[in-house]
């Protein structure tokens, strides 16, 4: 793919976890990726982000759901109420393996739901899965 086919895609990475965000840059820097990496520590944080512009046109956000001040799962519930937000592309990274969490994310049409438990390999593959992703799919300009 050429430079002038190549679209930057933004990661949003929304979990209050210094070492999940450290996790998810490290791999991006060993992937030699230069996709921007823009993080919110909490679902409200990142609406005030999405509502302010701080995260611009196209992007994939990655959605802890376990978080202060604002869960992912209502995150979603407002991200979806939003007009202007509602077909934004989410995949959730989160602990939980439980069936209702997994069921309420999809129910918010996630574009996956990954559990996180051994962070350097998953995160490697999750990075390598994003990046397969927003080359091949054509991503909405927000």
């Amino acid at each position: 793919m050429t430079e002038a086919q190549y679209r930057e895609v933004v990661l949003f990475l929304v979990d209050d976890d210094d070492v999940d965000y450290m996790a998810v840059e490290r791999a991006m820097r060993q992937m030699r990726l230069l996709n921007p990496l823009v993080r919110a520590r909490d679902g409200k944080a990142a609406l005030e982000m999405l509502k302010d512009g701080v995260v611009q046109g196209a992007f994939v956000i990655l959605l802890d759901l376990n978080m202060p001040r604002m869960n992912g799962l209502e995150f979603l519930q407002a991200l979806r109420a939003n007009p202007q937000y509602a077909s934004a592309v989410v995949f959730v990274l989160t602990t939980s393996r439980a069936d209702e969490d997994k069921l309420a994310a999809y129910s918010f049409n996630v574009a996956g739901y990954v559990v996180k438990s051994n962070i350097k390999d998953e995160f490697d593959s999750i990075i390598n899965m994003l990046d397969g992703y927003w080359r091949i799919v054509e991503l909405p300009q927000l």
